[in-house]
């Protein structure tokens, strides 16, 4: 069989055939593109040139054939090929016994996954002795390539000689190969969506639109609003300032503290997209622990920017559903862009970013070449969780040092990164310092609350009587039980509103923006929520109570009461109290209670308004629990890459999306079952509570829950338009990941 006659894949739906020579050719060329971002085009073109290598083999033909026809076929894999004709050439013709990894495991895996490098070895070598024909069928195909082929050379990039930075750069590889060969594939299959890819404004653009649109957006939002504090005013203007002033420094790590409500959602993109053009940075990555955050932050992006300027990738997003035509096509525009991040501007979850850093499978490692060179901005940094911090620094210090990438750690509460448990992963080298230096005289400037501790416990009932005296109140607990229990003690009430992970996405949302607006009214409000409230959301209430959590917690609910500065300073009333019946979260954030018990005991009320205090806390905590709790780090050095995917979890306890009987959440079920896709789950996304497996098996066995397909469920049981779900209230956390 000639090379001309040999295909790489079917025929598209108008016919055409795609040869398997040309889709090489294509793939090489455009994974040299995207390495060529981390000096490693040479190996990212060899596999290229290799990853579809065993599609030569007859029997493949001969199943592409059979497809073609509609004729019943035994799948035939072709992705060990390449990996096997790699080992050979490296192991026994070069002599390197390491130094085929580079190559070998992205290959093998572009389909399936990235593998462990101890199982493939034993996989390749029982390959080559079972078929002892393969390597002369591909040299001879690769011998009629040979007027095309760059010369072969193992090619040693600086990263690869050190454990978890070579587990990285692999990773890298990997991406750039199964970018190109998924863009190739779609230009045969989908030349339509091709065609809408790249339609997205330069970051120069994004940095040329900025400054007007700040300014009309503050002039919408604050114009005829005489009523902000004049110390606001003061911080958020010298917060800008000092973030545009830094934008000019050498990349690497920055911190940005800023007191809640200093603006630091606006200033901290200006100091992204001005330092990305003055270092020729590609894109800027903001990431958000909180869904509720995330709308409300690419919602501003979006007045700030356009419409055309934010790319919004997290499980919740909904695209636009509409007849038109034109919004029909910006809806795909907008999936195959979050597929590999290629948009200018993302805002994203921790999770979706780490976790496609440690992931194996090709659909979530795609995006991850497209990290190189950017600026990532991690809000509300101190949400990092604990357990998994040791890899999730190693992996920010590699971005840095090996891939160009600025990093931007943002809160109000900045942990304590630098102690002697983070000396090995954390690159204090590479510290640039605070943005913001005169952050503690910001933090005095904004004193808008005064805090009260409650030492004696409070029950329901005596914490009902306290609150249905105020008109305008907020009470944050530690799990949805204790919020739900309370909202049963006050009662029914027009002014009563409960917020937690037991409501679906649209319903909550409902829910905020009816509360933001009684409160622009001055009408009553009595809100109870867990911690969904705590970071971001841009409430204003004049009092909040918060059970006892984690300090960082606390600081942060802080920030929802005399946001604005309205009531002047220290008008604010934020009381701490302890339930005499309530509970808390197990794990860190158990640890992270008890150490705030102690210092509130240790120290005034006063301190809370000190930022020196929450990294006593952090250094503290830090010491206290396990930083890298699965052993993520040894796997990482022993390129293991599924156990690594297993282990990486910023969510310990795995979930289960569950549809509930909300709005239209029914008849878009019934679209996802009959069109099962992408379009269609995104749609259905808002109308999801997640609930912990062990929940899941719990309620499935009772009733409550049935099966619509493997992994997603849905609510039979009764779904209350105050509380959502009920009875789901096993769950220990309510964190929004």
């Amino acid at each position: 069989m000639q090379k001309q006659g040999i295909l790489a894949h079917t025929r598209n739906k108008i016919g055409e055939r795609h040869d398997l020579a040309t889709h090489l050719t294509r793939v090489a060329t455009k994974a040299k593109e995207f390495a060529d971002t981390f000096g490693a085009g040479s190996l990212a073109s060899w596999l290229g040139w290799l990853h579809d290598i065993g599609k030569c083999n007859l029997e493949f033909q001969t199943y592409l054939e059979a497809e073609d026809q509609g004729r019943p076929s035994k799948r035939v894999p072709h992705a060990i090929w390449g990996a096997a004709f790699i080992y050979k050439l490296v192991v026994q013709g070069i002599g390197d016994p390491e130094g085929w990894k580079e190559l070998a495991m992205p290959v093998y895996g572009h389909h399936a996954g990235l593998p462990d490098a101890g199982e493939l070895s034993s996989a390749l070598e029982h390959f080559l002795s079972e078929k002892p024909d393969a390597l002369p069928r591909m040299q001879r195909f690769l011998e009629e390539l040979r007027s095309s082929l760059p010369p072969f050379r193992l090619i040693r990039h600086p990263a690869s000689k050190q454990g978890t930075r070579r587990e990285l750069f692999i990773r890298m590889l990997f991406s750039a190969l199964v970018d190109a060969d998924y863009l190739d594939t779609e230009a045969h299959f989908e030349p339509e969506n091709a065609k809408l890819r790249g339609r997205w404004p330069p970051i120069d653009e994004l940095w040329k639109r900025f400054e007007p649109g700040r300014e009309a957006y503050l002039r919408r939002r604050y114009g005829a609003d005489v009523r902000t504090d004049l110390d606001v005013l003061r911080v958020r203007r010298e917060v800008y300032e000092a973030c545009l002033q830094a934008a000019e420094m050498p990349s690497g790590i920055f911190r940005l503290t800023v007191p809640t409500g200093g603006g630091k959602t606006l200033s901290s993109l200006a100091f992204a997209l001005k330092h990305a053009c003055i270092h020729g940075l590609r894109r800027v990555i903001v990431a958000l622990p909180y869904t509720s955050i995330i709308d409300q932050t690419a919602r501003v992006y979006r007045e700030v920017l356009g419409e055309d300027a934010v790319l919004e990738h997290h499980s919740a997003f909904e695209f636009p559903e509409s007849e038109d035509e034109r919004q029909d096509m910006e809806a795909v525009r907008l999936r195959l862009a979050s597929e590999n991040w290629e948009a200018p501007l993302i805002v994203t979850t921790t999770v979706q970013l780490f976790e496609s850093l440690f992931h194996n499978k090709p659909s979530k490692c795609r995006k991850l070449h497209n990290i190189v060179k950017s600026v990532i901005i991690l809000d509300e940094v101190q949400a990092l969780p604990p357990h998994i911090l040791e890899p999730t620094l190693d992996v920010l210090r590699a971005l840095v040092e090996d891939y160009g990438v600025t990093v931007v750690l943002s809160t109000a509460t900045q942990p304590a990164f630098e102690g002697k448990r983070f000396v090995r992963v954390f690159p204090t080298d590479k510290l640039r310092g605070e943005i913001v230096p005169q952050y503690p005289e910001h933090f005095r400037l904004l004193q808008r609350v005064r805090y009260e501790y409650r030492r004696e416990p409070l029950s329901w009932n005596e914490l009902a009587e306290e609150i249905q005296e105020l008109p305008q109140v907020m009470v944050v607990l530690n799990t949805r039980r204790d919020a739900v229990r309370l909202v049963e003690e006050l009662g029914e009430g027009d002014d009563i509103y409960h917020l937690s992970t037991l409501l679906c996405g649209a319903h909550r949302r409902e829910i905020l923006e009816e509360i933001r607006q009684r409160l622009a009214a001055g009408a009553p409000v009595k809100l109870i929520s867990t911690q969904v409230v705590e970071a971001g959301v841009d409430f204003d209430f004049p009092v909040v109570y918060r059970a006892i959590g984690p300090l960082e917690r606390i600081v942060q609910v802080a920030g929802r009461c005399n946001r604005e500065g309205r009531l002047g300073p220290r008008g604010g009333r934020v009381i701490l109290f302890e339930p005499a019946e309530g509970g808390a979260p197990r794990g860190p954030y158990l640890v992270g209670l008890e150490k705030a018990k102690f210092l509130l005991q240790e120290y005034s009320e006063e301190r809370l308004h000190d930022p020196e205090l929450y990294r006593e806390y952090f250094l503290r905590l830090y010491l206290d629990v396990p930083l890298d709790k699965n052993k993520v780090q040894g796997l990482r050095e022993e390129l293991s890459y599924p156990k690594v995917a297993e282990r990486y979890r910023l969510i310990e306890d795995p979930t289960v999306p569950v549809v509930v009987s909300y709005g239209d959440a029914l008849r878009r079920l019934e679209a996802w079952q009959r069109s099962p896709g992408w379009a269609t789950w995104q749609r259905l996304q808002p109308y999801v509570v997640n609930l912990y497996e062990r929940e899941a098996r719990c309620f499935e066995r009772e009733g409550w829950l049935e099966m619509v397909t493997e992994g997603l469920y849905r609510w039979r049981g009764r779904y209350d338009p105050r509380t959502g779900i009920v009875g789901a209230l096993y769950d220990p956390s309510d964190l929004i990941l």
